[in-house]
């Protein structure tokens, strides 16, 4: 079967046993970068040399025939550089591909950097998304923003350090200078910092350049009262922004608590 493998996201001395296990005795592993995971192995104290495998998000789509056919007698191990494979790293093709040709699948839990910036943020944990890295370009971005506007749920991002103060920019632009925010860098490692503040005040603060690997946890939207007309004018603007209008309507009900169905009606007239 194919095993993913979650791996320390900085501290060592977080590997689980399992995974220590699976390493000691793996044929084949297929790693993000195969350099990480020789570090690795040396980190943990790890003797045993499996075959390794590169597995990356430029090569993961051609190779995951030659790697399902090796799983279908033998345990495959995959690893990412940090946290668990599929999960904004490589992975997630080969296991569709698993899936469809009737080969398991199996899991190592372990750390994650999503959990532990959400845990850690002092924002609602009891319901949230994962928005994976924000668009590289300011307009995607403010776009992207635009469509989470009335997104009640705590939102989790990765981030590069080059791109956190232009993005804090946008949110605060979007969202509104005043929503919360938590910036959680090097989690796990020894310059860990947990950065807690408004949109605009962390904008301001990340000017002077962060370092290191960024999560960016941001607190949904308030629920709002609402008039239907003004319902609509939200659902318009999802709209144009390139949301359906099932699922912008979806959105606006959900934040304001006006009828889905009123509000697809009245949308729809508005748009004829």
């Amino acid at each position: 079967m194919i095993i993913l493998a979650a791996t320390p996201i900085g501290n060592l001395g977080d590997a689980s046993k399992r995974l220590v296990d699976a390493l000691s005795t793996a044929e084949v592993v297929a790693a993000e970068d195969t350099r990480t995971t020789v570090k690795l192995l040396k980190g943990l104290g790890v003797s045993h040399k499996p075959r390794l495998v590169s597995l990356h998000e430029h090569n993961e789509r051609e190779r995951s025939a030659e790697l399902i056919e090796f799983a279908r007698d033998s345990d495959l191990l995959v690893l990412s550089d940090a946290g668990m494979p599929t999960v904004s790293d490589p992975g997630y093709h080969l296991v569709v591909a698993a899936v469809e040709a009737g080969v398991g699948v199996s899991v190592l839990p372990g750390p994650s950097a999503v959990i532990t910036a959400l845990a850690v943020s002092g924002l609602p944990t009891d319901r949230f998304s994962f928005e994976g890295f924000l668009p590289r370009k300011h307009g995607d971005r403010v776009q992207a923003f635009r469509q989470l506007e009335h997104e009640r749920r705590t939102m989790v991002f990765f981030e590069s350090p080059n791109r956190l103060a232009a993005s804090l920019a946008d949110a605060a632009s979007v969202l509104g200078a005043d929503r919360r925010v938590v910036v959680c860098r090097e989690l796990t490692k020894m310059f860990e910092e947990v950065k807690r503040g408004t949109a605009a005040e962390l904008a301001e603060w990340a000017e002077a350049g962060v370092r290191g690997e960024i999560c960016i946890v941001i607190a949904g939207a308030e629920k709002r009262e609402v008039n239907l007309h003004d319902g609509v004018v939200q659902v318009l603007e999802l709209v144009t922004a390139g949301e359906r209008l099932k699922e912008a309507t979806a959105q606006v009900s959900e934040a304001t608590g006006l009828s889905k169905r009123e509000l697809y009606q009245a949308a729809l007239a508005a748009r004829n």
